[in-house]
This record gives C-alpha cells, sequence and structure tokens, in this order.
C-alpha cells in the first residue's frame, strides 16, 4: 500500500485548488458542503477535487492550507524540523536532529505518509458534516488519484469509522510524526468552528505535543502561507 504517492498527490494538486479560488473561479460555489466542490459544472477539479472535497467548501483553511499543499508532503517534514528546531533552542539540554519526514530513510516514510493522511481524513470529520453522499465523492476522487484496491479499502475505513482523536494519535509512532499529523490537521479545521477547534486541542493532548511545540508548529504554518 503506497500512501505516500496518493499523498504527495493530493496536497501538490491543493495548489492548484487554491490557485482557482484565489483567482475566483471556486468550483461549486454555492453548492455547500463538502461534496459542493465536485457538485458544480464540470464533476469537479480532476486531481484537485480530491482535497477539495476534504477541505469542502468552508471560508476558513486561512494558513495550514496555503502553507502544506505548497510543495506536497516534503514540506511537513521541513515545517516541523524549523518548528522543532526553534522550540528546542528554549528547552535546556542537547538538542537532537528531528527525524522529520524530509529527513528519514525512504523505508520510513510510508509510515509518516499513513499516519498524515490519516490525519487528513480524521481532521476532514472534524465538523461532523460528512454525510454518505460526501464520503462517496471523497472515495471516488482518491479513486481517480490512485486506483491501489488495498488502499481504497483502507481509506473507506477511515472515512466511516468514527471520530476518535485517541484512534487518530496512536498512528504517530515518533514525536515528529505527531507534529506531522498536528500540521495536516491545521489545514483542514476552521479554528473559528468551536467543534472542530475542539478536536483539534484534543489531538494535540492525545499525540502529546507540548504547548511550546504545538505553538512553533502554529507560528510556522503561518510564515509559510504568508511566504507562498
Amino acid at each position: 500500500m503506497n500512501t505516500r504517492g496518493l499523498l504527495d498527490q493530493l496536497l501538490k494538486s491543493g495548489q492548484q485548488l487554491l490557485e482557482k479560488q484565489a483567482g475566483g473561479g471556486k468550483p461549486g460555489a454555492g453548492a455547500g458542503g463538502l461534496g459542493g466542490l465536485l457538485s458544480g459544472a464540470g464533476g469537479g477539479l480532476l486531481g484537485g477535487g480530491a482535497l477539495g472535497v476534504l477541505l469542502g467548501s468552508k471560508k476558513a483553511r486561512k494558513f495550514g492550507g496555503k502553507a502544506l499543499t505548497y510543495g506536497g508532503l516534503a514540506a511537513l517534514g521541513v515545517l516541523a524540523y524549523k518548528a522543532y528546531g526553534n522550540w528546542q533552542a528554549s528547552q535546556q539540554g542537547a538538542a537532537v536532529q528531528p527525524q522529520t519526514v524530509d529527513r528519514v530513510p525512504p523505508a520510513e516514510v510510508e509510515q509518516h505518509s499513513q499516519a498524515v493522511l490519516r490525519a487528513l481524513v480524521a481532521a476532514a470529520k472534524s465538523d461532523g458534516h460528512v454525510d454518505d453522499r460526501e464520503r462517496a465523492l471523497i472515495e471516488g476522487e482518491f479513486t481517480r488519484l490512485d486506483n491501489d484496491g488495498q488502499l481504497q479499502q483502507w481509506l473507506h475505513a477511515e472515512l466511516n469509522k468514527p471520530l476518535d482523536p485517541a484512534e487518530v494519535a496512536s498512528a504517530a509512532q515518533t514525536p515528529e510524526i505527531a507534529a506531522e499529523m498536528y500540521l495536516a490537521s491545521l489545514m483542514m479545521v476552521d479554528q473559528e468552528n468551536f467543534m472542530e477547534r475542539a478536536y483539534l486541542d484534543e489531538l494535540a493532548r492525545r499525540l502529546g505535543l507540548q504547548p511550546g511545540l504545538r505553538e512553533e508548529l502554529e507560528k510556522q504554518a503561518r510564515q509559510a502561507a504568508a511566504q507562498a
């Protein structure tokens, strides 16, 4: 199962979506809900559609989406690495080089990728409004990007399981993966939505993120968005 390839396509295609939105060409405008981005004329954004369905037609995604879709999966590692460095500088003791996804051996990238994709899907459900039709649209768009049957089964299970921050956080086998999962979740949630912000807070707690590190992760995402 190659979640790395799908995740990289998903994140990079998000840049196309953001560029279309910036130009005023929002697909499915007025349709509402997650499915709105694919239900307009023309059937969606092709490669950008999968992230579009996940992001929904909400007004937010103020900094995470712009920052993390710029450059694909490696952007997660770069931002996590910078956040770790700044956080460690404020701590006592010798700094340890973080093993973020942009710095681990190829064999370990899949573990990071699967955890991040799980976080993306879970965060997309955190507002409680992913219905059966929207799940079908999401799965259909993922199939456009990757027709791996095993991966499709895994995604189907992730979309249909109850939202549980503790279960999501269990995929973080290292502190670096935890940081990357949090950054990915930032991309999805609307922090002005109470349910979504509550989910993000609980996920951070379950991931065991120190408050200072969490602040640095959010800071790096904001800075990257401003520069993108």
